[in-house]
C-alpha cells in the first residue's frame, strides 16, 4: 500500500513537472500578445501623427531681430555733473559766379550787389558754413530740468592782408539758458527771433539761407529772454524780449536809436491742421531816434529824412509747411514797416513798408535723392525806399538743386539766380530804374557729426 501512494505521488509530482512548462509557455503566449497589440497601437499613432505633420504648412519663418539702435551721440560729464555733447558740421563748397553778391560772395550770396565789367566768371571755394555746437544738459531736479548751448560758425568777418581766403574768423551764432519746467520753456540768451521761421533746404546757403533779406524770409538772433509753452502735441506759443537793434549805432553795444527805444516784442503761436504745420508771428518794436548820448540832437537818426523823435517797427507773418509723400512743401509771407535789422525790406533801414514771401517745393526721388525748386522775392514801398536814402525796389531770387544724402553725408549742384531792381529819383520825381541780374553755380559737401 505504502508503495503504491509512493508511486502515485511520484507520478502525480511527474505530471506536474511536465505541466509547468506548458502553463508557463501559454502564459508569455498571452503577455506577447498584448505586447505585441500595444506596439501595434503605437505605430498606428506614429503613422497618424507623420501625416498630420505633413498636411500642415510649413511654420512661419522666426521674425527677424531688430536693427540695433544707433549709439547715442558721445557726452563729456562737465563741472556741475551734467552731460555735453558737441555736435556740428563740415560744410565746403565751390562755386561760380557772374555777379558779385550780398552779402558776400560764396556760400553767403544773397541778392546782387553789382554786375562785372566783363562776361566772365569767377571760381571760388568757401568752408565758412561749418559749424560747431555745444549741447548741454542737466543737472537735473525733481521738478526742474536745465540745459545749455553754444554754437559758432566762421562768418565772423574776415583777416586783412594776402591771405584772408584761407583765414575765415569765427561767428558767435547762438549762446542760452534753459530752465524747464513741465511744459514751459525760459530761455535767456541769445537765441533766434519767432520771426525765423520756416527754413529753404539747400546745400550750399545754409548759415545765410535762401531768400534771407532779399526773397522773403526774415528774422535774427538777439539776446533776450524767451519763453516757449507747449499747450499740446499741436500748438505752441512762443514769447520774445529782445534787445533793440538798429544800423546807426558806432559801438557794437549800446549808444544806438534801437538799443536805446523800447525791446523788441514778439509774440508767436505755432499749430497743425491735417497735414499743415503753420505758424503766425507779430513783432513790435521802437527805435528812440533822439537816443542816449547824441549830441547832435538833430532827432533824424533813424534814417535819412525822418525826424520823428521815434521810429515804430511792426510786422506780421504767416508761415506753413506740409509734406504730401514724396513731396513736401513750404514758405512764409510777411508785411512789416522799418524792419530792416531783421532782413525786411531787402535788408534797407529807414521808415520803409514793404512786404515779401517765399517758398520751396521738394520732392524725394528715393531714399537718398532728392530735388528742390526755390522762389522768392522782396518788394518794399518805392517812395519810402527813396525817402530814406536807399536805391533797391524789388528782389526776385529763383534757386534750384539736386542733392544726394547718406548717413552724415550730403551732397548737392545748386543754381541760383537774383535779379535786383534799383532806382534813383530826381528833384523833379523822375524815377531812372536799373536792372541786375547775378548767377551763381555751386558744387557743395557736408559732413555731419
Amino acid at each position: 500500500m505504502d508503495s503504491r501512494i509512493k508511486r502515485t505521488a511520484i507520478a502525480m509530482a511527474v505530471a506536474t513537472a511536465l505541466a509547468l512548462p506548458g502553463v508557463a509557455l501559454a502564459q508569455a503566449t498571452d503577455k506577447e500578445k498584448a505586447l505585441e497589440a500595444r506596439v501595434a497601437e503605437l505605430e498606428k499613432l506614429v503613422q497618424e501623427m507623420l501625416a498630420d505633420k505633413k498636411a500642415a504648412p510649413a511654420p512661419a519663418p522666426a521674425a527677424a531681430a531688430p536693427a540695433p539702435a544707433p549709439a547715442p551721440a558721445p557726452t563729456v560729464a562737465t563741472a556741475n555733473k551734467g552731460t555735453l555733447t558737441v555736435k556740428g558740421m563740415v560744410v565746403a563748397s565751390l562755386y561760380a559766379q557772374d555777379a558779385n553778391f550780398a552779402f558776400g560772395n560764396g556760400q553767403n550770396a544773397e541778392y546782387v550787389s553789382s554786375e562785372y565789367s566783363t562776361d566772365k566768371y569767377t571760381i571760388g571755394g568757401d568752408v565758412r558754413n561749418t559749424r560747431l555746437t555745444l549741447d548741454w544738459q542737466g543737472p537735473n531736479t525733481d521738478d526742474l530740468k536745465f540745459a545749455g548751448l553754444l554754437e559758432l560758425d566762421f562768418f565772423g568777418g574776415q583777416n586783412a592782408g594776402a591771405f584772408t581766403d584761407e583765414q575765415p574768423v569765427p561767428r558767435l551764432r547762438l549762446a542760452y539758458a534753459d530752465i524747464v519746467k513741465g511744459n514751459t520753456t525760459y530761455r535767456i540768451g541769445q537765441m533766434w527771433s519767432p520771426m525765423f521761421g520756416n527754413v529753404p533746404v539747400s546745400p550750399t546757403h545754409v548759415a545765410f539761407p535762401l531768400g534771407y533779406g532779399a526773397g522773403g524770409l526774415v528774422g535774427w538772433r538777439y539776446p533776450g529772454l524767451f519763453v516757449y509753452h507747449n499747450f499740446s502735441k499741436t500748438t505752441k506759443l512762443t514769447m520774445a524780449a529782445m534787445r533793440g537793434s538798429w544800423n546807426d549805432a558806432a559801438e557794437a553795444y549800446g549808444l544806438g536809436a534801437g538799443e536805446s527805444g523800447i525791446p523788441q516784442f514778439e509774440v508767436r503761436l505755432d499749430f497743425a491742421a491735417g497735414p499743415w504745420n503753420m505758424y503766425v508771428v507779430g513783432h513790435y518794436d521802437e527805435k528812440d531816434c533822439d537816443f542816449a548820448n547824441d549830441t547832435a540832437a538833430n532827432f533824424n537818426e533813424c534814417g535819412t529824412g525822418y525826424s520823428s523823435k521815434s521810429l515804430d517797427g511792426s510786422a506780421l507773418e504767416f508761415g506753413a509747411k506740409a509734406a504730401f509723400g514724396n513731396f513736401s512743401l513750404q514758405g512764409n509771407v510777411y508785411q512789416g514797416t522799418a524792419i530792416g535789422h531783421q532782413f525786411g525790406n531787402i535788408t534797407q533801414f529807414g521808415d520803409i513798408t514793404g512786404w515779401g514771401g517765399w517758398l520751396q517745393g521738394s520732392y524725394k526721388f528715393n531714399p537718398v535723392w532728392s530735388g528742390n525748386l526755390f522762389f522768392g522775392m522782396d518788394d518794399p514801398d518805392d517812395d519810402d525806399v527813396f525817402d530814406s536814402g536807399n536805391s533797391r525796389l524789388k528782389s526776385e531770387q529763383i534757386a534750384a538743386s539736386v542733392m544726394y544724402s547718406k548717413g552724415p553725408y550730403v551732397f548737392g549742384i545748386e543754381w541760383l539766380n537774383s535779379n535786383v531792381t534799383t532806382g534813383s529819383r530826381d528833384t523833379e520825381g523822375d524815377v531812372t530804374e536799373t536792372d541786375l541780374d547775378g548767377n551763381q553755380i555751386s558744387f557743395s559737401a557736408w559732413y555731419k557729426f
